[in-house]
């Protein structure tokens, strides 16, 4: 299945226009980036196959690493979000990506302005990050666009991208997920497969993975549902759904596997380059400046050990704990006496 991969977006797919379904397509950015995106190479943005957007917030003199980078968009699109400082690495299999990628290193160089290009491309197997030149605990972040679906070894993925987190790093990445585990006919598909749904994982296959290989607490950022726009694929698919949606793992020690209540809050400060009136950790914290907001035990870790820590009040302490946190979807599963009568429910 490597080698299909390989062969179908190396030689079959020469620009998005060649996509069978709407699976790998573009998503609307955000203002600040569109001047950003305009600038990059024509060629690059074309054999661009992405299904999110992977920029996540506060990237300046950021260390990344791009699993999958194809024709190096998201790569070319985060140096020049993380300066001249940072750097971006970009990991990828296929040669004929790796070529395009490679051809604009000095394009992109110049036009960002940069006395030397801040970007490297590797060539390398995502499943085998522990056979390329990466050093343990280097990386700020790990990026990845529509691709961990097209790896054969899942978890080695995971484990590989937590061993090259810095503590407080994270892995922000968009991927396609099912409603439901993929029937095992469809798995051998290489057009399934390329399309970015044979290998998709059933979504809670996926939380149940983070947590096994060391991110206790996956937080979904965004999401969307795939139409896929193609009959034929369609009726093969039957009543399997399929979703775009980006997540952001954090590698930090001590998080729980639920969110625990310890009467903690932050209040974010405005001050997150392009977000002065909110600040957006996940689809249900939106966090708006200036305002108390209260967290959970696992939110309140992953603000005070990331690179957002300097962007944030916090009050309070873990001394104190109050079970779990309201509105986390988990509650006591005990049932409770009627106070009224003091009759226990019946089953």
């Amino acid at each position: 299945m490597r080698e299909e991969v390989q062969n179908y977006y190396g030689q079959q797919l020469h620009s998005s226009d060649d996509l069978q379904t709407n699976a790998c397509c573009d998503q609307e950015p955000p203002a600040y980036l569109k001047p950003l995106l305009a600038q990059l190479h024509d060629e690059v943005v074309m054999r661009y196959y992405g299904c999110g957007l992977v920029a996540p917030q506060q990237l300046k003199g950021m260390r990344i690493l791009d699993l999958g980078s194809g024709s190096g968009r998201d790569v070319y699109l985060l140096s020049a979000l993380v300066g001249e400082q940072g750097e971006v690495v970009g990991v990828d299999m296929t040669d004929e990506q790796l070529e395009v990628a490679r051809r604009h290193q000095d394009y992109h160089r110049d036009v960002f302005g940069y006395a030397k290009s801040n970007v490297r491309f590797l060539k390398g197997y995502i499943e085998e990050l522990d056979q390329l030149d990466l050093q343990e605990g280097y990386f700020d972040i790990v990026i990845s666009n529509c691709v961990i679906n097209l790896s054969t070894d899942k978890p080695k993925v995971i484990r590989d991208v937590k061993r090259l987190l810095k503590p407080g790093g994270e892995f922000f990445f968009s991927d396609v997920y099912a409603d439901r585990r993929v029937p095992q006919p469809l798995l051998n598909d290489p057009v399934l497969y390329g399309e970015c749904l044979a290998g998709a994982l059933y979504w809670n296959d996926f939380i149940n993975l983070a947590k096994q290989n060391g991110f206790a607490d996956p937080r979904l950022v965004e999401s969307r549902r795939l139409t896929i726009e193609n009959p034929d694929i369609e009726a093969r698919l039957g009543q399997q759904r399929f979703y775009s949606a980006t997540y952001r793992l954090f590698n930090i020690e001590g998080l729980e596997p639920a969110c625990e209540d310890y009467g903690q809050a932050v209040i974010y400060q405005g001050t997150v380059d392009q977000h002065p009136h909110a600040f957006m950790l996940d689809d249900h914290h939106v966090i708006e400046t200036g305002k108390v907001f209260p967290v959970c035990g696992n939110t309140w870790l992953m603000l005070e050990k990331s690179r957002f820590a300097e962007h944030f009040t916090f009050i309070g302490n873990f001394d104190t704990h109050y079970g779990i946190f309201e509105g986390c979807g988990l509650n006591v599963p005990f049932e409770e006496n009627d106070a009224s009568n003091g009759a226990a429910p019946c089953c």
